[in-house]
């Protein structure tokens, strides 16, 4: 009789929980909604978000906010929305920094995996190496020749300590061995303004930012992160084919929640996602800037995001990287 009613109870809990849910997301949403993006406006994390939010906007019927918070490697952003009430209406355009962060930093004020509700990979984009005109290469070859021969007399900006950008060029310098002075930066944006005004070397930034600087001939590429070669500029060497040999980084970008959202409403936004990333007009945006669309399920980004923590711990520690 006892198990019995231990039985009900447990039963009664569930449906309690469930109701709970559908209430949570009858009338979700009735005011707008807030995408913090946790890096400085003009850097490729908030030109995708900006889109995205663009198009969920009128799916979902609310104004969709794009909230640039930039900090930390993208930690001060992530750390808000991790913070969150857990309501739907703060949602958090996710950079494969929550991936790489928890290798480098020694104390993280949040936990990826537990405090946030993943809901779709959202898309996948290589970064660029790109110097400044006046650096004397024309090639990966020439740029570790030119760093071999000067020794902590160039540097390189990042996108901020943590940063996928920061990350790519510590992999360089341990693939090259060459020493190479780190300048971080609160996102893309002001580094890139940096490296156009010639006040520091190189910089590995994703294609959306870097590509108009390259078309306008004010940086030169000299080679993409990714294992093949982008279409969007297919005239650019892998690092790989330019001499380091394995050198892979792939870039992504995902949409998740404050842990404990009702469920009802990550999927409303994952199906919402879905549809703008087969919209064909919208794929072809990304193409156009060097980026691939991904997708999926709330539960497979929640394992890809597990598998990749792993990954990059692996990665952070063979490249010697770490938080300055």
């Amino acid at each position: 009789m006892k198990k019995l009613l231990v039985l009900c109870l447990l039963a009664l809990t569930g449906w309690a929980q469930a109701q709970v849910q559908a209430l949570s997301a009858s009338g979700w949403p009735s005011r707008p909604i807030k995408l913090v993006v946790p890096f400085a406006a003009g850097g490729t994390t908030s030109i995708l978000g900006r889109a995205l939010a663009d198009k969920l906007g009128p799916m979902l019927g609310q104004t969709v906010i794009v909230d640039n918070r930039p900090g930390a490697g993208g930690n001060v952003g992530m750390d808000a929305v991790a913070k969150s009430e857990p309501d739907g209406y703060t949602l958090l355009m996710g950079p494969i920094g929550l991936a790489i962060n928890p290798a480098l930093y020694t104390k993280m004020s949040f936990d990826p995996l537990k405090d946030l509700a993943p809901i779709g990979l959202y898309a996948g984009v290589p970064n660029l190496l790109v110097v400044h005109p006046s650096v004397p290469a024309q090639s990966v070859k020439e740029l570790v020749a030119l760093l071999k021969a000067n020794p902590g007399k160039y540097n390189y900006a990042s996108n901020g300590n943590g940063t996928s950008s920061h990350l790519a060029a510590e992999m360089l310098k341990a693939s090259a061995g060459v020493e190479v002075v780190h300048i971080p930066y609160k996102g893309g944006a002001p580094a890139m303004a940096d490296l156009l005004a010639g006040h520091v070397t190189m910089l590995f930034d994703q294609m959306p930012a870097v590509m108009p600087q390259v078309k306008g001939g004010k940086v030169r590429a000299l080679g993409v992160s990714s294992a093949q070669r982008s279409a969007a500029a297919p005239d650019v060497p892998t690092l790989a084919e330019a001499g380091l040999p394995g050198f892979d980084m792939t870039v992504w970008f995902g949409l998740l929640a404050p842990a404990h959202t009702p469920s009802a409403v990550v999927q409303r936004v994952n199906t919402e996602m879905a549809k703008v990333l087969k919209d064909p007009e919208f794929r072809t945006f990304l193409a156009g800037l060097g980026v691939s669309p991904m997708g999926g399920s709330p539960d497979e980004f929640a394992a890809f995001l597990q598998t990749e923590t792993q990954r990059w711990a692996k990665v952070v520690k063979d490249s010697g990287a770490r938080v300055d």
